[in-house]
């Protein structure tokens, strides 16, 4: 029985110029890469990357590290990243990342995909290597992935202490008894660079209550 030629490519983004090398013995390698595309096999995550679906490699396609390839540089953070830990009860429907380029979104077979510009500095401050099942992707440590939600969220509706304890138990629905074992010197390096300055420091001033 023949094998899949895509089942080698696993789960991780492949390029169009990859996929055509698998099928260089074809006359027209792009026209496969279509039919394939109609057919399920693979899942187009933007122009010119593609995922193999999960029924053809056997390994399940992973949203973060989808994202990581899809825009980048990138890591996944925000609401995504704190219901990832299970800090917040609500599911996301959106997998939100943030990037040193412009923002962007990205809308395909496996949903939403939503990048958020920060400055370059900032950028660098509490990134994870997340390993699973086989793969490594990038993202954010729960207090950058907090940070990250307060400087993001257009419905922040105060800067005062009890406004952002207020949005933090209330809106977001964090898990407050985990706010005495978050690191307060990644918050003070985010508070430092990012933007937002006085809430983030307001957010200092609660965990060091």
């Amino acid at each position: 029985m023949k094998v899949n030629p895509l089942i080698p490519l696993g789960n991780v983004p492949v390029q169009t110029g990859t996929l055509s090398t698998v099928f260089n013995h074809l006359a027209a390698p792009k026209e496969k890469i279509r039919a394939l595309e109609k057919d399920g096999q693979l899942i187009r995550l933007k122009r010119g990357l593609y995922v193999v679906s999960s029924d053809v490699s056997g390994k399940p396609v992973n949203a973060c590290l989808c994202a990581n390839h899809i825009y980048g540089p990138s890591y996944v953070s925000q609401q995504w990243a704190l219901r990832w830990y299970g800090l917040i009860p609500e599911r996301v429907y959106s997998v939100t990342s943030v990037t040193t380029k412009r923002s962007r979104t990205f809308e395909n077979a496996l949903g939403r995909f939503s990048y958020e510009q920060v400055r370059p500095e900032y950028f660098s401050i509490g990134i994870s290597h997340i390993e699973e099942d086989g793969i490594t992707y990038l993202m954010a440590s729960i207090e950058k992935a907090l940070c990250d939600t307060i400087l993001h969220d257009s419905y922040l509706p105060s800067q005062s202490v009890k406004g952002l304890w207020r949005y933090l138990e209330e809106d977001l629905r964090f898990d407050m008894d985990e706010l005495e074992r978050l690191d307060i010197k990644t918050i003070e390096t985010c508070a430092k660079y990012g933007m937002k300055q006085k809430i983030l420091n307001n957010l200092l001033t609660i965990l060091k209550r």
